[in-house]
């Protein structure tokens, strides 16, 4: 009798355990988003989960605010040719943002020093270092009397957040843009004369930032991701660049759109919307742009069909073309640096 109780008390159990077991007990219930990041490459980036699909519109960034905080000096670094050198942060969606910051020697000039923003390309976040690669692009600027300020990202070494990418997320492009407020309210800072330059990556950011912010008065781009989203799903894939191994499955933000929405002929209105290059009637100022004809990560033929989209907006961009160079201009590093010196001066100075 007593092993006939036993029985039933412990087939009561086990249909109460079925019943209530918690979400880590389902053989179904996998890891989180944050704990699901892979490395990403120019032109890859993380999986998005099946409930992770943002808003990518440029319009939804046109509707948020931006109001600016006050950036923090968080440690003096050894000063470079002219020029004081800090590690900053600042606030973005609540996550506190590292960036590097210089300071052209002297008294501002009236109405305050003119400024670039400096957008990074890709860099494993995990390893990325505030004060580590661009060190000759920044001291470029900096040595000229520009203010620069070189936001890291979210998720990229100290930043705070997860590094989400910049073509399935809009993260890093409000990441900039709320260093874009930060900056235009820093005490030594002309308002009026800021500009924009980005590198690969950062050069999707910056077109991004300069069809949503008016406060952007020229900018420049070196080897940007500055295709259309149709582009980059079409013409941009391993087959024709170079990028580093990466594990299987770092390109599923594309998937994750397509799947949802459609492919860019099938839905050429999402595609649209999310694409920077749609609203370049609408662009806060001159673009230049530089591309070398032996760069194997990012198509060359990005930065010339944004020229022509550009002058067919009537509006005014100039492009540089150089042959036979890499992602990163280093056979013409000096002549490009002169040039976009020069485009900076003539617009912010």
């Amino acid at each position: 009798m007593k092993t006939k109780y036993i029985f039933f008390a412990l087939l009561l159990f086990g249909i109460g355990i079925y019943l209530i077991k918690p979400t880590w007990f389902s053989p179904r219930a996998g890891p989180s988003l944050e704990n699901n990041l892979t490395d990403q490459t120019n032109n890859n980036e993380p999986a998005l989960g099946d409930n992770s699909i943002p808003d990518l519109s440029i319009a939804s960034l046109r509707q948020r605010s931006f109001p600016g905080n006050p950036i923090v000096i968080e440690e003096e670094l050894p000063p470079g040719s002219g020029y004081k050198r800090f590690l900053a942060s600042y606030q973005s969606e609540g996550l506190k943002i590292y960036a590097l910051l210089t300071v052209p020697d002297g008294q501002p000039p009236q109405g305050g020093f003119p400024v670039v923003i400096f957008n990074h390309g890709y860099i494993p976040p995990a390893q990325y270092r505030t004060t580590e690669r661009y060190v000759a692009y920044v001291d470029g600027f900096a040595a000229s009397g520009y203010l620069v300020f070189k936001p890291d990202y979210r998720g990229h070494g100290q930043s705070e957040g997860s590094p989400s990418g910049a073509y399935g997320s809009n993260d890093y492009t409000v990441d900039v843009l709320n260093a874009l407020a930060s900056v235009k309210i820093h005490p030594q800072v002309n308002p009026e004369k800021i500009g924009m330059w980005g590198h690969s990556m950062g050069g999707h950011i910056t077109l991004k930032n300069m069809v949503v912010s008016r406060d952007i008065k020229a900018g420049v781009i070196w080897a940007g991701v500055v295709g259309t989203y149709s582009d980059m799903i079409k013409n941009w894939s391993r087959s024709n660049t170079t990028p580093p191994p990466l594990p299987s499955g770092a390109r599923r933000w594309r998937q994750t759109l397509i799947d949802k929405y459609g492919d860019p002929d099938q839905n050429p209105q999402f595609w649209n919307s999310i694409s920077a290059n749609s609203f370049l009637a609408d662009i806060s100022g001159p673009v230049q742009l530089h591309h070398g004809t032996a760069d194997t990560t990012v198509p060359v033929e990005f930065s010339q069909k944004l020229h022509q989209q550009l002058q067919e907006a009537d509006r005014e961009s100039q492009i540089f073309i150089y042959e036979g160079d890499d992602h990163n201009l280093s056979e013409n590093f000096t002549v490009a640096m002169q040039r976009s010196v020069a485009f900076f001066d003539k617009f912010l100075k």
